[in-house]
């Protein structure tokens, strides 16, 4: 080839090889930061399903608990009522 004819061609190549650079740098900036924004998201969503499980044996605990307290309810309204009490007439039999 005549160097006359390519003589022309290198600041094309130069000038162009430089612009692919930038746009494969950016592209390559911007699937980087997608990645990460997608690995974080993930990490989120398993911190979510730690706090959920959380939240889930808490909620059990407290109905636990509830129902603790509804029993000691009912036993402490059946002392009330009389229910838990020794008839008058039937006290402990002494030895007299």
């Amino acid at each position: 080839m005549n160097p006359d004819t390519l003589a022309p061609l290198i600041p094309v190549v130069m000038f162009g090889g430089f612009f692919a650079w930038l746009i494969v740098r950016a592209l390559t900036k911007a699937h980087a930061a997608a990645l990460k924004a997608r690995s974080e998201a993930a990490g989120a969503g398993a911190g979510q399903a730690e706090l959920m499980a959380a939240v889930e044996q808490l909620r059990q605990e407290v109905a636990e608990l509830a129902e603790r307290v509804d029993f000691t309810e009912r036993l402490l309204a059946k002392t009330r009522d009389g229910v838990g009490k020794l008839p008058a007439g039937e006290g402990r039999m002494g030895s007299t």
